[in-house]
C-alpha cells in the first residue's frame, strides 16, 4: 500500500479532553501527563514514579507525541514520526482488595495483561482483529502492530517494586515509515478510525478493568474474573504463537526447537522439543521467538 501522511493529517492529542474523561473523580486515572517529546515514555514515568513516588499513584500515565529514543525488548531501537503512533506508559503499584501488595511472581503476566487490553480495545473499536505473539507482541497477519515493555521500579522505603508497562501502537505509519517490511499499522489495516484520542481512551480503559480484575484475583492468573474466564484463557485465546512450532533463540547462540503448546503459571511459554520433553522459556531467556520455518 503506497500511503503518503503529513503531520497536518495527523491531529495532536487532546490533554485537556482526555483528563476530563479519564482521571478521577470522572475516570480511573489517577494522573495523565501529556507531552510534545521525550526520550523514553518508560524511562521518563519510572524516573518520576522512584523520586517522588507520593506524586505518582497507582496508574498514573505518561504518552508523548514524539519519542525519540524508544526500546523494545534487549534495548532493541523503536522511533516513528510524530503523531504517528501511541506512545503511552502506565505505573502499577498492584495491590489485591484488601490492600496487601501482589506477589511479585505475578509481575511476569503485566505486559501480557497490558497487550491482551490493546488487543481488545483495538478490536472492539477499529474492527482490525489483532493477536498475540509471545513475549510482548500485538501482531495482524503476522504482521507487528505494536510492541510492549514492563519494567521494574525499585522502592527504597522497602516497599514492592511498582511496574511501568509502556505500549507502543502504530497508528498512522506508512510503507515508507516502516524501519522493517514486518510491520504494521492501523492506517494500513484499514481501520476505522486512527484518532489516537478515541483509541488512547479506549485503551486505557480496557486496561484499567483488566487490570482491576487481575488484581483481585490476587494475581492468580488461573483464577476466574469477574469479566468472565481467567487471565491464562484470555491471553492463551488471542495468542497466535501456540500450535506454532518455533524457533527460540536463546542468549549464548542457543536454539530451541519445538511447538508452542501453552503458557505456565507465570506467563512463560512452554514448548515440547524433537524429544517430546516440555520445556519452559521466559520473555528474560529469549532473544527472538520466530515460526520453526522462518
Amino acid at each position: 500500500m503506497d500511503l503518503r501522511y503529513s503531520s497536518m493529517e495527523r491531529p495532536p492529542l487532546e490533554p485537556e479532553r482526555l483528563r476530563a474523561s479519564l482521571v478521577g473523580p470522572a475516570g480511573p486515572l489517577s494522573r495523565l501527563d501529556v507531552v510534545q517529546e521525550t526520550g523514553s515514555t518508560n524511562t521518563d514515568l519510572a524516573d518520576s514514579a522512584r523520586l517522588s513516588p507520593r506524586e505518582y499513584p497507582d496508574f498514573s500515565v505518561l504518552t508523548a507525541e514524539l519519542q525519540t529514543a524508544g526500546r523494545g525488548r534487549l534495548g532493541r531501537v523503536w522511533q516513528a514520526p510524530e503523531r504517528s503512533s501511541l506512545f503511552v506508559s502506565v505505573l502499577l503499584r498492584p495491590v489485591n482488595a484488601q490492600g496487601r501488595p501482589l506477589p511479585t511472581q505475578s509481575y511476569g503476566w503485566l505486559s501480557l495483561l497490558a497487550a491482551l487490553s490493546l488487543s481488545k480495545a483495538v478490536g472492539g473499536r477499529t474492527g482490525v482483529e489483532p493477536r498475540l505473539k509471545w513475549p510482548n507482541d500485538v501482531m495482524v497477519d503476522g504482521r507487528k502492530l505494536a510492541g510492549v515493555l514492563a519494567q521494574l521500579v525499585p522502592d527504597s522505603t522497602g516497599n514492592p517494586p511498582a511496574v511501568v508497562v509502556g505500549v507502543g501502537l502504530n497508528v498512522s505509519l506508512t510503507d515508507e515509515d516502516q524501519p522493517v517490511s514486518t510491520g504494521t499499522s492501523l492506517l494500513m489495516e484499514y481501520a476505522s478510525t486512527t484518532d489516537r484520542n478515541i483509541l488512547l481512551e479506549d485503551f486505557l480503559l480496557r486496561f484499567n478493568l483488566d487490570y482491576r480484575a487481575f488484581c483481585a484475583v490476587d494475581g492468580n492468573a488461573s483464577a476466574p474474573w469477574s469479566l468472565g474466564g481467567c487471565l491464562l484463557d484470555n491471553v492463551a485465546g488471542r495468542m497466535a504463537t501456540l500450535g506454532q512450532e518455533v524457533r527460540a533463540h536463546l542468549p549464548g547462540g542457543a536454539e530451541l526447537t519445538g511447538r508452542a503448546v501453552g503458557l505456565d503459571a507465570h506467563g512463560a511459554l512452554l514448548i515440547i522439543d524433537g524429544d517430546g520433553v516440555r520445556q519452559t522459556v521466559t520473555a528474560a531467556d529469549v532473544v527472538h521467538l520466530r515460526p520453526a520455518g522462518a
